[in-house]
């Protein structure tokens, strides 16, 4: 893949990051990104912080639920589920007074003051999240 357009976007306290991010894909002509985000999450933030164990019959995840404003670090990447919809697939690390905790975004980050992103597109066919019914979630195909 080669490198394309980049974008530096502003997200507005109470936005969800991967909708903003998904929407801002889409209605741009975007289909594979890399992103990078730094800024302020607020209280109510999900995020995935790792499977239930054992997973032997089946991957449940762990959610937690931030309960204050914490400031966040995030990379990942955007690319096409089968539809062809951008799908975004973001980790990230969030402190707060000397504790962090560190997961998947996807379950809902909500910005909080400030929270930049730069979006890096990506220009190149082939990347596809496919459902995979034994994971239960969307994986990356190449």
């Amino acid at each position: 893949m080669e490198r394309g357009r980049t974008f530096v976007l502003r997200l507005e306290t109470g936005e969800v990051l991967h909708e903003v991010l998904e929407r801002f894909s889409r209605e741009n002509g975007i289909k594979n990104a890399m992103v990078t985000v730094v800024g302020g999450i607020g209280e109510g933030s999900r995020l995935t912080v790792g499977p239930e164990i054992p997973y032997d019959e089946g991957i449940v995840p762990i959610i937690i639920t931030l309960d204050a404003p914490h400031e966040l670090t995030a990379s990942g990447t955007i690319f096409p589920d089968e539809k062809g919809d951008p799908m975004v697939h973001i980790h990230g690390s969030a402190g707060r007074e000397g504790r962090a905790v560190t997961g998947c975004l996807r379950a809902g980050v909500v910005a909080w003051l400030v929270l930049e992103v730069v979006l890096v597109e990506l220009i190149g066919e082939g990347a596809v999240r496919k459902e995979d019914t034994e994971a239960g979630f969307k994986i990356l195909e190449l």
